[in-house]
């Protein structure tokens, strides 16, 4: 992906005088809440909350029904591209701004709303991509609580959401903006605070600081895609549950493709998190079950029923303390281990992401189940590879037989995929191997998890699988 470069070095007036972007509401296509008897791995204590697939009938937020699925790919390609940047601690090569600038939101002795800045030039880290292949779920905020889409993302920390007045750019998003002067829980940060310091190991970028002591948060990520603002505090609610002060990004500029969310929930390792900021309250695990975009799953944040799941340990590293690292130990297909040395699964560094949409696999692996699959459907019609997939079908998942696939990691876990997890439909006539090869790190993604149910068990380091999460 080489997305045109987007300058954030914004010139005063425009700061100062630029009104909120219109915003159209986005009707929802439906609404619903869970309730914990629905769905056999929930535990009744917890905080749980309804999950969509961006693309699902249930989905509040709107993506283009024509969309083809090489948008998908692409997107998908530029958050591979900019994970790998992270663990390589260099800038993504997915962007193209290898430097970007970035404007502080406020320009030297000018005053709006008692706030002045002065101008700031940083050099922009960015993070992970997200968009059109993620999950979507409702946040409650301030006081009185409106509820606002967010995408979830175990990649990203910093909880971050548009903030009228949008004094340089809003994106469109289903519902009204989020107006902090509606709140009587708001309040800016500091940039004497420990949590403004956090910022840099949270967004992967430095904060700024205007000249009235405003905190300035700077996310950036692998598309090009930006959120720069006022780091703030407030009551998050979910349901009947609240938490006060509330650490999170008010995005003053947000460009990009956010899929008409409001912005992002972040639950990676990091004290910014907001596993992290909820633990005290809720404990340090959440669940989730990534649907199948014709269904609906859930978000858990809290206790979970540990006997229901198999479980592999958290496994250490030094790339990136916030992101989820497990040991991928081997792969059957139809019931034959793959050719290949056991060496090989764990010859890359293994992560596990919901928002990555194709697994991608050491180079080794990937040839090796491409192979075997490919001769267990030898009565199969082939396609021609279709973008980034190059073990394509005739013809769609549901209607295949397709050989039964197991991935197991250590400790003795294991997801068993069905054609669903397996394949991926990529238009009406053709389904391709959702797996590809890896660059620096291997990365299970969400098709492989789709209707499992996922724990992560930061408190006891472990990641658990239990089948039949969802559909």
């Amino acid at each position: 992906m080489a997305p045109a470069p987007v300058p954030l070095l914004v010139a005063a007036f425009s700061l100062l005088f630029a009104a909120a972007t219109p915003i159209r509401d986005v009707a929802d296509a439906c609404s619903s809440q869970v309730q914990a008897a629905d769905f056999e791995h929930l535990n009744s204590t917890a905080m749980h909350l309804p999950l969509h697939h961006s693309r699902g009938p249930c989905s509040p937020v709107s993506v283009p029904s024509d969309l083809p699925f090489s948008a998908v790919l692409t997107h998908d390609d530029a958050r591979i591209a900019s994970l790998a940047a992270r663990l390589a601690k260099a800038p993504s090569s997915s962007s193209a701004r290898p430097a970007v600038t970035v404007a502080s939101l406020y320009r030297a002795n000018d005053d709006v709303d008692g706030v002045a800045a002065s101008l700031a030039s940083v050099p922009l880290t960015p993070g992970t991509s997200y968009g059109v292949g993620n999950y979507v779920t409702r946040m409650g905020l301030g006081t009185p609580a409106k509820p606002y889409v967010m995408v979830v993302d175990t990649g990203s920390s910093l909880t971050w959401l548009q903030c009228s007045p949008c004094r340089v750019s809003c994106h469109r998003q289903s519902g009204p903006v989020f107006d902090p002067k509606t709140s009587s829980s708001y309040a800016a940060v500091s940039c004497s605070t420990p949590q403004c310091n956090d910022l840099s190991t949270a967004t992967l970028n430095p904060a700024a600081c205007s000249s009235s002591d405003v905190c300035i948060y700077q996310a950036s990520y692998g598309d090009s895609s930006f959120s720069v603002g006022y780091l703030s505090k407030d009551t998050v609610s979910f349901g009947s549950n609240s938490v006060p002060n509330f650490y999170y990004g008010c995005g003053q500029d947000n460009e990009g493709l956010f899929g008409r969310s409001a912005g992002l929930m972040g639950l990676a390792r990091n004290k910014l998190s907001l596993l992290y900021q909820l633990a005290p309250t809720l404990g340090y695990s959440f669940s989730y079950c990534l649907p199948s975009s014709s269904s609906s799953g859930y978000l858990s944040i809290g206790s979970y029923n540990p006997g229901q799941y198999s479980y592999t340990p958290m496994v250490s590293s030094t790339l990136d303390d916030s992101l989820y690292f497990i040991k991928l130990s081997g792969m059957t297909v139809a019931g034959k281990p793959l050719a290949i040395s056991s060496s090989e699964y764990s010859s890359l560094p293994t992560i596990i992401d919901s928002g990555t949409v194709i697994t991608r696999l050491p180079t080794t692996v990937y040839d090796a189940l491409s192979k075997a699959v490919a001769g267990a459907m030898k009565g199969t019609k082939r396609a021609d590879a279709y973008s980034i997939l190059d073990t394509c079908f005739v013809g769609q998942a549901s209607s295949l037989r397709v050989p039964a696939v197991s991935m197991a990691f250590s400790g003795g876990a294991a997801l068993k995929l069905s054609a669903q997890n397996l394949l991926v439909d990529v238009d009406s006539s053709t389904t391709c191997l959702a797996f590809a090869p890896a660059r620096s790190a291997a990365i299970i993604g969400n098709t492989q998890q789709q209707t499992f149910s996922v724990v992560y068990d930061v408190k006891s380091n472990r990641i658990g699988f239990a089948a039949g999460g969802c559909r």
